[in-house]
């Protein structure tokens, strides 16, 4: 079946699952998560349906740091069975299920003098027991290479944006980096609906149970009924919306976005400890499209929860004193042209909201609704595998053996771009679109070039977003199919060919 998603079939399918049928599974949420959960179902031969009521990768799946992590934060609290899995899930995404979505980050910790000898050797072991996990998953040294000590020189030419003044050397360890978080979630979700999965967005799940859920279509306002032998919820931190009894407190999670020239064009992350709390960092995250990340800062969020999670003036601040004292020309307000938050929907807990577990539950309502929550974008797959595993076990669907563990999502294909063409391709889209950076690409030459001198995203990759990729209007364009929107001033500037866009496909 194909796997391109698009305004057409997102009618016939709605249709389809609303006219009586019962399905194999409903799917409530279209993040990395519920996207992982139809996957796994329907590579079991299942019969799918998902659904969402705004977009793919609405929610905190677009706002995470864009990292694979490998699980070295967690080891560091103890939490070595936590730190094992995310070092496999790693390992799984950067050799088999997303290679094209992936690169290694060289992740530097710089020391000066003055600084604790102590804390630089501490810092230094745990990037080796990081490189002892990434063995211990079977990654294959070829994709991580292996953490070392740098000298100044090495440092500054490596990362010529620090501080050079008393600067002694770094330790050096490596990391996986997404292309984009929200990409990922689109590849799922693709390669979900190319297993025969309905993926239905701006439908919102209004009531729900264990057989099914009453949804209104958000383009129409019209209500339907879906009928299900087993239902996931996997809405992440608006979960307890349709199951009150479980407790989440969730933590934002805030990033600056600044031009990456301000910082020296460094291509590694760049790590600033927080001071008075050993352990925790704030850290530069450079992209692909001129722009870096700085993050992180961990919050309590009171609800009501919103659609939209809004950085501080105190984050903000927070971010720029804590990295300032690592780089040669310190960053101001002016360098910020953007900001975003996320919500992280954790399990409710005593204690600091950057203390609680990672560790993530699937959990059985009394009316036999199946919650998947906790956890975080590396271990998507192992989550969306619990929570089938689940609904076979406690709804009695009939379904074969787990393989998402070996299953290429879309644009993963080793043949490459296009074959013997494919050194014809933009380096630019091999790297956001794998295999079908191709078929990226428009037979018109002006919409194969760049929006503008800040905006790399072309007219092209907004067109193939509408045909394959399941956008349904400008926000999906430059908000989660290409991150434009980011950057309020280039987003201004990419708007109207957005709308050109969207009303071209329309017609």
């Amino acid at each position: 079946m194909s796997t391109a998603l698009n305004a057409r079939r997102r009618q016939r399918e709605l249709a389809e699952v609303t006219g009586g049928r019962t399905v194999d599974l409903l799917v409530i949420g279209l993040g990395v998560t519920g996207a992982g959960v139809a996957l796994d179902a329907a590579s079991r031969g299942l019969d799918v349906v998902a659904v969402d009521a705004h977009d793919l990768a609405f929610g905190t799946s677009r706002w995470s740091s864009k990292l694979a992590h490998g699980g070295l934060r967690y080891l560091a609290s103890g939490q070595v069975g936590i730190a094992h899995e995310s070092a496999v899930e790693r390992g799984i995404l950067m050799t088999r299920t997303a290679p094209h979505l992936i690169r290694a980050m060289p992740w530097v910790v710089p020391h000066f003098a003055g600084g604790s000898r102590r804390d630089q050797a501490i810092t230094f072991a745990g990037f080796v027991a990081g490189d002892a996990l990434r063995a211990a998953a079977r990654t294959p040294r070829a994709t991580l290479p292996r953490p070392r000590r740098l000298g100044r020189a090495e440092t500054l030419a490596l990362a010529p944006g620090v501080q050079s003044r008393a600067l002694r050397g770094a330790a050096l360890g490596w990391d996986g980096q997404l292309v984009d978080d929200a990409r990922l979630v689109v590849a799922i979700a693709r390669t979900a609906a190319g297993y025969g999965a309905r993926v239905l967005t701006r439908v919102r799940a209004v009531a729900a149970t264990g057989d099914g859920a009453q949804v209104r279509d958000e383009l129409t306002g019209t209500f339907h009924d879906i009928k299900a032998r087993a239902v996931v919820n996997a809405t992440g931190v608006w979960a307890d919306s349709l199951a009150p009894d479980i407790r989440l407190r969730p933590s934002r999670g805030t990033h600056l976005v600044v031009r990456s020239s301000a910082l020296g064009s460094m291509n590694c992350i760049v790590n600033a400890p927080v001071p008075g709390h050993f352990g925790r960092f704030v850290f530069t995250l450079p992209q692909l499209d001129g722009t870096t990340y700085i993050g992180l800062t961990d919050e309590p969020t009171e609800p009501p929860v919103p659609d939209v999670p809004q950085s501080s003036d105190q984050e903000i601040d927070f971010l720029l004193d804590t990295i300032n004292p690592t780089l040669q020309r310190p960053l101001t307000r002016d360098d910020v042209v953007g900001t975003y938050a996320g919500l992280r929907p954790l399990l409710s807990a005593e204690g600091s909201t950057a203390d609680l577990s990672r560790k993530h539950a699937v959990l059985t309502a009394p009316n036999g609704m199946i919650t998947v929550v906790g956890g975080k974008l590396t271990t998507y797959r192992r989550m969306a595998q619990d929570a089938v595993d689940a609904a076979v076990r406690e709804r009695g669907v009939s379904a074969g053996p787990c393989v998402t563990a070996q299953t290429p999502l879309v644009g993963a294909d080793p043949a490459g771009p296009a074959g013997p063409a494919g050194n014809d391709i933009p380096g630019r889209l091999v790297r956001r679109y794998g295999s079908e950076a191709a078929a990226v690409l428009s037979e018109d030459p002006a919409r194969n070039l760049p929006i503008s001198d800040t905006v790399p995203t072309t007219p092209a990759e907004f067109d193939f977003a509408l045909s394959h990729e399941g956008a349904l209007d400008a926000d999906d364009l430059l908000d989660r199919r290409t991150r434009v929107g980011l950057v309020p001033s280039d987003r201004a500037v990419t708007e109207p060919v957005a709308a050109e866009a969207v009303s071209a496909a329309a017609r």
